[in-house]
């Protein structure tokens, strides 16, 4: 009997195989604990031990980490970045300001993170916020406002952002897993590093109007990312890696020529660098994919996902598997918002459609896989069952 590891692998490769392979992405992509009672940790919340035994137990489990780090002796950040985290407890009000009203809401659990940069006569400042109940970090104020945060950034030596890396965490967690699974190497592109320092306005509008400022970001960024991909590739070859941040440039953000400018010239490289030593690299974009579909395939990577259905997205499945599915496993198609909503009998006839779309014709492979997974501290028992049907119709195809 093929295991779970046998069939990811043979996906991978363009093999045949016994059946989809099925995975919930987050579930069980990430290590969830619901024994951990750290109040910030939505995972110890009711319904999430079942989710996350289901996952474990039953999908075909692709772990996604990446490589240990550690500043490399000529790292030099502390001199110009500095980052202070703290809690903060507030009770949401009302918009009339009701103090009566006010006393009867809920307490909100928050953990700040601010970052101070000082370089060329500019100080900088950032903040994120997490909030105990979501398992999702917001940036309340993004580092930089304006062009003139942008070339003072630039101004920071390359050693700012310099580390060291190890993969033993990889292969240690490949161990583990066994015949249940692979490991996925994450990591962002340069879009990401750089399009994550601004507000999506000012990214916009720096990335449509700004073109030679924009392509010093990413230059710098790709200079120091690079040798790591490199490095990893090299040292944990022959596994599947996702890239993430291509869907800063997709639309309705930037026009499809900026994304061959700024995804195709950045990201290409590192698909390259992944599948020489025999990986396989999987492009991650959110959203509308009709019009960069072709940027993506120039690429040439070996996967692509969420590939989400319409009105998030604006292409079906069917569709990019007749036109790509040889070149590329397709992972998804599921939406998440489907598993919170839709009734089970509904959402059945979309995983079955999913299923359908994704191995009709000839194909190189295709991984039944929701757009992300429930971020809150609650998992009904409804959701449960949609999760559950993903897992049952996959199994049966």
């Amino acid at each position: 009997m093929i295991t779970r590891r046998e069939r990811l692998m043979a996906t991978l490769r363009g093999d045949p195989v016994d059946r989809p392979a099925v995975s919930f992405y987050e579930i069980g992509g990430w290590r969830l604990d619901p024994d951990d009672d750290d109040p910030f940790n939505v995972y110890n919340g009711p319904g999430w031990r079942e989710l996350i035994q289901l996952a474990e137990e039953e999908t075909d489990l692709i772990r996604m980490l990446a490589p240990t780090s550690v500043p490399a002796q000529e790292n030099c950040r502390d001199a110009f970045f500095h980052t202070e985290i703290s809690q903060r407890i507030q009770r949401n009000s009302t918009e009339d300001n009701n103090a009566s009203v006010n006393a009867l809401r809920p307490l909100t659990h928050s953990r700040l993170e601010h970052t101070t940069l000082t370089i060329a006569g500019r100080t900088m400042t950032s903040l994120t916020r997490h909030d105990a109940d979501v398992a999702t970090v917001w940036t309340v104020e993004h580092l930089l406002k304006d062009t003139e945060d942008a070339r003072a950034y630039l101004q920071l030596p390359d050693e700012a952002f310099v580390y060291e890396y190890n993969v033993d965490v990889l292969r240690a967690e490949e161990t583990a897993l066994g015949d249940a699974g692979i490991v996925m190497v994450d990591v962002g592109d340069p879009l990401c590093a750089v399009a994550s320092l601004f507000s999506m306005a000012d990214y916009t509008v720096l990335a449509l109007t700004g073109s030679t400022l924009f392509h010093q970001l990413l230059e710098k960024h790709a200079r120091v990312l690079y040798p790591m991909v490199e490095q990893v590739a090299r040292e944990f070859p022959g596994h599947l890696w996702r890239i993430y941040g291509p869907e800063y440039a997709s639309v309705p953000f930037l026009p499809p020529r900026l994304f061959e400018e700024y995804v195709v010239r950045y990201t290409g490289p590192m698909v390259d660098m992944i599948q020489k030593y025999g990986g396989f690299a999987r492009i991650h974009c959110h959203g509308r994919l009709k019009h960069i579909l072709p940027y993506i395939v120039a690429m040439h990577p070996a996967g692509l996902d969420p590939i989400e259905p319409p009105p998030q997205g604006d292409v079906m499945l069917s569709d990019v598997r007749r036109e790509y599915g040889a070149e590329m496993v397709l992972f998804g198609n599921i939406e998440a918002s489907e598993i919170e909503t839709l009734s089970t009998s509904t959402f059945a006839a979309r995983v079955r459609q999913a299923l359908r779309d994704g191995t009709e014709g000839s194909g190189r492979g295709f991984v039944l896989m929701p757009s992300s997974c429930p971020y809150g501290r609650e998992i009904s028992s409804q959701v449960l069952r949609n999760y559950e049907t993903m897992v049952k119709l996959a199994q049966e195809w």
